[in-house]
């Protein structure tokens, strides 16, 4: 076989061990822990997993949204107190591993989850029946999405129709949430918009895509798709009320999180846009929602993918966290300019009113008044082809971390993936070679991904059709990670990470900071009675013993294109905690001690009205 002429950089970055050297460099200044590493356990783990993708992200590679990749839904499936996880694929079965400890896994996937003949793209777990599992919706592209009942022991059956959940679009995200308060979670699914032709599939049974899919949103009437609400009945039945509750989202919509900025305790929904402003939903009393964007936040990024809310510098006051992967592919940057925001080389014809927009990574700093301000380059918080992002205290210190997946994988160079430790709520400080995330494990940073016939099939091919080969060509491409989870996936006290690949394995990324360290921290899980049952919705406040208060929200948004139950964990540094504070979606509040544990589940009083 002949190798393919490709750029070295794909195959061994050059630029990845000066990189390196500067972040080691940079550790005398941190005032947070960082003498910790991350290693990849996937072969340890059992997980043999591979994302499969279609070809249009590979041979006949064009610039279509399957390349944005799938989610990865973390949750405990049969209640055995340890985290499972279900992988979603493009073509080929998805994967649900059970989680059997010592930091190995299992695979248990029945063919009905498997849904191998369809392209899948993000998965949700969460208890839409209020009976102590979750439940699962798996979206798909066009060929229906999937809903499935667990019957507590990890063993699904598929009620989609019974459901009503069964749209056939270019759906994305499906986030559960309770908008109006009755104790049943409800569900938005975001729909992305048409980027396939109708009547074409390709191998392995996927719709072919349009050679102008990111020019789509510049069609309205032909490509645009409306993302859905559905109203939970009861009952595992839902019913569509988008149009009843005048939430009329028609942008590129990849992704969704709740959040309530005017803290009325009404769920309201941020709505990702990748191909323009994203825009952000008033919750009036569960009646209707109203689009309030520019009265909250003063511009949002163009081309947004992931999100989540979190409480970055113990304020008391929930910000918002957004990456925009499509702004950095207006032009090519080279390495040491991934720290900065896309110049925008796109015209304004393609992109709307260039000043109405962020080009690059948004971080939303939550005010007092409902209101935000965008603080990302002070923060430090953008990077390069970022995809989705995931929240936890990865140092156990008491501040919100963050990881952020990233890369192109074919025809690009490599992307890092970014860990960014919290300065303590000054800002984000880049970790990633520091901590062992990168370089990946053993420095593998591309893979085959697929081979060319020169005088066969591919002798067309754009590749070869001009070199005058006469052998097979293996092409290469860089790797890419596009969603993660993060949990404590030994149950040893801190927080690890585990990844969706693009056309990969996952990634297993094992922290031993509790090796390390002696590490004080707070896991809480949530039991709702009035409240749906996760207690999705909940705001958890952990006061401590040196008169600091952290803060989360327990919305189930745990990655990008994935929605899952974790517990909440807090990590205290040297301190300890000293009473819960829970306010539930029913409006209960509750205060609860904490006894010298380091897990505590937290049920919701019965309150009777008189």
């Amino acid at each position: 076989m002949e190798p393919f002429p490709y750029p070295p950089d794909v195959m061994k970055p050059n630029w990845m061990e000066a990189r390196k050297q500067l972040q080691l460099a940079s550790t005398p200044s941190f005032a947070v822990y960082h003498d910790f590493k991350f290693s990849d356990e996937v072969a340890a783990s059992g997980i043999t997993f591979v994302n499969q993708i279609v070809a249009d992200s590979a041979k006949l590679h064009k610039p279509v949204h399957y390349d944005h990749g799938n989610g990865i839904a973390p949750s405990d499936v049969d209640g055995d107190g340890l985290i499972d996880l279900f992988f979603t694929n493009q073509i080929g079965s998805n994967g649900l591993w059970k989680n059997v400890g010592g930091g190995k896994f299992k695979d248990i996937t029945t063919p009905n989850i498997a849904l191998g003949n369809k392209v899948c793209v993000a998965a949700s777990f969460a208890d839409t029946d209020n009976d102590g599992d979750p439940d699962l919706f798996v979206s798909t592209v066009r060929d229906g999405n999937h809903f499935f009942e667990n019957d507590g022991q990890g063993r699904f059956t598929d009620r989609t129709k019974q459901a009503g959940l069964g749209h056939q679009g270019h759906s994305s995200a499906g986030v559960f949430f309770d908008y109006d308060r009755d104790g049943l979670l409800d569900l938005f699914v975001c729909n992305v918009g048409v980027y396939t032709k109708p009547d074409q599939r390709g191998e392995g049974g996927y719709h072919l895509g349009v050679d102008d899919a990111f020019a789509g949103h510049l069609k309205p009437e032909e490509r645009n798709e409306r993302s859905l609400l559905y109203h939970n009945l009861g009952g595992n039945r839902f019913k569509e009320v988008s149009a009843a509750m005048e939430l009329n989202d028609v942008s590129w919509t990849g992704d969704a999180s709740p959040i309530d900025p005017n803290g009325d305790s009404w769920p309201d929904l941020y709505v990702t846009n990748m191909q323009g402003p994203d825009e952000f939903y008033e919750n009036v009393n569960g009646k209707r929602f109203e689009r309030r964007t520019a009265e909250r936040f003063p511009k949002t990024s163009w081309g947004a993918m992931g999100i989540k809310s979190l409480d970055y510098n113990n304020d008391g006051l929930m910000d918002l966290f957004v990456t925009d992967m499509h702004s950095d592919m207006s032009e090519a940057q080279g390495p040491n300019q991934e720290k900065l925001k896309s110049m925008m080389r796109w015209p304004e014809s393609m992109v709307g009113e260039k000043a109405a927009s962020v080009f690059g990574n948004t971080f939303f700093q939550g005010r007092a008044d409902g209101a935000f301000d965008e603080i990302s380059d002070r923060l430090g918080t953008e990077n390069y082809w970022p995809w989705g992002l995931s929240v936890g205290d990865l140092n156990a210190d008491g501040w919100n971390d963050v990881f952020i997946t990233a890369s192109m994988n074919f025809p690009f160079r490599y992307g890092v993936n970014s860990v960014l430790l919290n300065n303590q709520g000054q800002s984000f400080l880049d970790t990633e070679f520091i901590l062992g995330v990168e370089p990946r494990r053993d420095e593998r940073t591309a893979k085959p991904w697929f081979t060319l016939d020169p005088t066969g099939d591919d002798k067309d091919h754009g590749l070869v059709k001009d070199h005058s080969l006469t052998k097979p060509v293996e092409v290469w491409a860089a790797l890419g990670s596009r969603s993660s989870a993060i949990f404590d996936l030994e149950n040893d006290g801190d927080l690890d990470i585990v990844t969706n690949e693009f056309g990969d394995g996952p990634m297993v990324l094992v922290s031993n900071l509790t090796a390390k360290h002696t590490v004080q921290s707070l896991r809480i899980t949530l039991q709702g009675s009035q409240s749906n049952r996760d207690g999705l919705g909940a705001i958890v406040k952990v006061h401590t013993t040196n008169s600091k208060t952290y803060t989360k929200v327990h919305d189930g948004v745990t990655g990008y294109l994935s929605h899952g139950v974790l517990p909440l964990y807090f990590g205290l540094g040297d301190t300890k905690a000293t009473q819960v504070e829970v306010l539930w979606p029913s409006g209960v509040r509750q205060q609860v001690g904490t006894p010298n544990t380091q897990k505590l589940h937290i049920v919701e009083p019965q309150v009777v009205d008189d």
